[in-house]
């Protein structure tokens, strides 16, 4: 299916998060709902001691250098490529489309729906045909979800064949080893990373666009000077050269998907994929089930293009777990 806008009108933004919306509809305090619409791990990394000067000083070089050596090492980043810190993964994606003439990119669906939008923003055409069909291999461009959100499908290596290519890792430090990161080392080739997925400090906005120096170079211009705060610097530097607690936290990411897969199963709802940061479910009325788990101001994802999804994320702590749970007995 071809998409293009010559004057593009935005469609509302169609992703996790908005409890203020949701608090509003149905009722009580952002405090009182639990969040399980994102795919953001609810046991975050634990905040390490900042010197001052990280709040105090404008970053130099050497923070932003600690960084870029923690993310090469962590990521097995190649030494071709280059590593590019920025205020979250979202301001990458708004600004990559810019990076070539607007022309015809594939971006398989169903997806995360921001790649698309950042590309007709700029007068691009998009090509969004099935996964199981076959790819607008004429494209100039071509966005990969890896894994993919919401049905956490695998990209391959033959995937990535247009002249500009970006691979979207952002729930990818949950799979290392199926991680495309040996082709950052291609022309026109960009990896993206989102820290606040897997670490759990969405609230951080750090992410890394790594590949193509040329590519990397021209987002280091769009984005200026101190694109990336001394905090975030200093934070992500420390989880980064911390590999005990990622190794982990995989561990118990995994195992906590197979609770919540029991869970859910056992309530008639059917997995049909996703990550161990979120999982997606078939049952017959999303809507239904999403508003029912409302009243008990728990929060989850549905989806406008098919009816009978959900997605959740992971709760966290015991009490987030039975409280789920209670809400699944009497939906009401």
């Amino acid at each position: 299916m071809l998409r293009a806008a010559p004057a593009f009108q935005p469609d509302p933004p169609d992703h996790g998060g908005g409890i203020d919306a949701a608090a509003a509809r149905f009722g009580g305090m952002r405090s009182d709902w639990l969040d399980l619409s994102t795919g953001i791990n609810p046991v975050p990394y634990p905040i390490p001691h900042l010197p001052p000067d990280a709040w105090t000083a404008l970053p130099d070089q050497t923070a932003t250098a600690a960084l870029d050596h923690a993310a090469r090492r962590f990521w097995k980043v190649p030494d071709t490529a280059a590593v590019l810190a920025a205020p979250g993964a979202s301001s990458l994606i708004a600004r990559i489309p810019t990076l070539a003439p607007a022309g015809r990119v594939h971006i398989p669906r169903p997806t995360y729906n921001e790649h698309a939008r950042a590309f007709l923003a700029q007068g691009w055409t998009v090509t969004d045909a099935a996964p199981d069909t076959a790819p607008d291999t004429a494209a100039e461009a071509v966005v990969l979800v890896h894994p993919n959100n919401p049905d956490g499908r695998l990209a391959s290596a033959s995937d990535a064949t247009p002249r500009l290519t970006i691979i979207d890792e952002s729930f990818c430090d949950v799979l290392p080893d199926a991680s495309l990161m040996r082709l950052a080392s291609r022309p026109g080739t960009l990896i993206l990373k989102s820290f606040g997925k897997f670490w759990g400090l969405a609230g951080l906005r750090l992410g890394f666009a790594i590949g193509d120096p040329g590519l990397t170079a021209h987002l280091a211009r769009l984005l200026g000077p101190w694109p990336v705060s001394g905090p975030a610097l200093a934070i992500g530097t420390h989880a980064l050269s911390n590999p005990d607690w990622s190794a982990a936290t995989r561990r118990r990411l995994a195992a906590d998907t197979r609770q919540l897969d029991a869970l859910m199963t056992g309530h008639g709802l059917i997995p049909l994929g996703g990550t161990s940061l979120f999982r997606l479910y078939d049952t017959p009325d999303a809507a239904h089930l999403q508003t029912a788990l409302a009243r008990h101001r728990i929060w989850t994802r549905t989806f406008p293009y098919n009816p009978r999804w959900l997605r959740l994320g992971l709760p966290g702590a015991s009490a987030q777990w039975d409280r789920l749970a209670s809400a699944l007995k009497s939906p009401g």
